[in-house]
């Protein structure tokens, strides 16, 4: 593969993804999307995911907006389901009036298997749906939400794999066309410190991107499953998703997609290639590595080298930092421009809020947000990433969006999301991962 070979545009990319909105199934079509004044008039949310993740997005959701009710729930284990509850009732007693009605989630709005989500969307008018399963499902939660006529909040990443970030692309493209909203939870686009400083570098703050580097380098190496007697295979990798490449799509992309999302968001492109290493010594359970460390190339001479770890008792770095022609910045704090005195911005804005803030206010001011592509396109940076350490290759970012003769464009992980529905899932062999080289 040659390292020089161009990147596609956005338009392009997007072109092809438009095309896979054909190979959506039809269901029965969905009620328009109902349209919120300003003011008290509610707004039915319902979550698809009902881990530590769903209960924190369902709060930040509740504390955006007080028309906000949370009227339903999904989850393939019911033991999840009752923890949400419980998380959510608890928040109730200490932040509600007596006889205030925000959240009514009851087992009859309660939906548990791995198709429960599809029944929530069946039986339970709503507006607003939560998406916070494992990273691998989020294309087919997603793709459910439009079709249903939903607007979504749609958690990082976009997918573990790249058929599925084309497939989150097209149901985006959907959602366009049916005038809904889908915001991703790649929060720091919501951030306020962020935003001020990808205005002050667009402005030319720092001159031209020349160079950067991004971080996620912490801890939270697990050291044995979570089990539960008599659980299928499916519902045993559910409840250590985490653990497996094929639900979480390791650790670059869960957890490292937020700062490779901030390099493309301020360069303003997604890079041409990535050529990396990485591996796993420590890790007892599951098939993730330990860590990565990879260069990527955005073309026009403009490199930025990426580094995340998940080893215990390490150094701690989780952050950005970019580098131009006539100062730098760190995007979530400091800008130094050529001969000024560093500034901070002001912040003060929870973004994990702000982020339903800015959902519901698309939905009164009749303006859908589309954070699909940018989610996709951070996702898919991270892919590379991966699949270089994993090959010992270089990889394109053609290769992912492009070019369907690569054996990296129809990559697809398995067991799949419709792998759990038909319950088919076999648990990958322990400890086997990815040789550079051989892989």
């Amino acid at each position: 593969m040659s390292p020089n070979a161009s990147a596609p545009t956005r338009r392009d990319f997007l072109r092809r993804s438009a095309t896979a909105v054909a190979s959506i199934p039809a269901l029965a079509a969905a009620a328009p999307p109902r349209m919120l004044a300003a003011g008290s008039e509610r707004i039915r949310v319902g979550v698809i995911g009902c881990g530590n993740r769903g209960g924190g997005a369902a709060i930040n959701c509740l504390e955006a907006d007080p028309a906000v009710e949370i009227v339903a729930a999904a989850d393939a284990l019911s033991d999840r389901s009752a923890k949400f509850g419980a998380t959510l009732a608890a928040w109730a007693e200490k932040n509600l009036k007596p006889g205030e009605r925000r959240v009514t989630v009851t087992p009859e709005t309660t939906f548990i298997g791995f198709d429960g989500y599809r029944k929530m969307l069946a039986a339970v008018p709503m507006d607003i749906v939560i998406i916070t399963s494992s990273v691998a499902f989020h294309p087919i939660h997603l793709e459910a939400c439009v079709r249903a006529g939903k607007h979504v909040f749609v958690e990082k990443a976009a997918a573990a794999d790249p058929v599925g970030c084309r497939r989150l692309i097209a149901a985006g493209e959907l959602a366009k066309e049916k005038k809904l909203s889908v915001v991703a939870g790649t929060q720091r686009r919501h951030d306020p410190v962020y935003l001020e400083n990808r205005k002050a570098v667009e402005d030319g703050a720092i001159g031209r991107i020349l160079s950067g580097r991004v971080w996620w380098c912490g801890g939270n190496a697990r050291l044995e499953y979570e089990k539960v007697d008599g659980e299928t295979p499916g519902q045993f990798m559910v409840r250590n998703w985490y653990q497996f490449t094929e639900l979480c799509g390791d650790h670059i992309i869960e957890q490292h997609v937020h700062n490779l999302d901030v390099a493309n968001w301020f360069i303003g492109r997604p890079p041409q290639f990535a050529l990396g290493f990485g591996g796993r010594a420590r890790r007892p359970i599951g098939n993730r590595y330990d860590f990565f460390s990879v260069d990527y190339d955005y073309g026009d001479d403009v490199t930025v080298h990426s580094m995340c770890r998940q080893i215990n008792g390490c150094y701690q770095r989780i952050g950005e930092h970019l580098v131009g022609a006539t100062g730098s910045v760190w995007p979530g704090g400091k800008l130094n421009p050529a001969g000024k005195a560093a500034v901070k911005p002001k912040g003060g804005v929870n973004p994990y809020v702000q982020e339903h803030v800015d959902l519901i206010a698309s939905l009164r001011n009749g303006r859908p947000l589309s954070e699909t592509r940018g989610v996709a396109e951070a996702t898919l940076t991270a892919i590379m990433g991966r699949l270089s350490a994993y090959t010992g290759q270089i990889v394109r970012w053609v290769d992912l969006a492009e070019n369907q003769e690569s054996p990296f464009y129809n990559l697809q992980l398995s067991p799949t999301p419709e792998d759990f529905e038909k319950g088919t899932v076999t648990i990958p062999a322990e400890g086997v991962i990815p040789i550079p080289g051989t892989a």
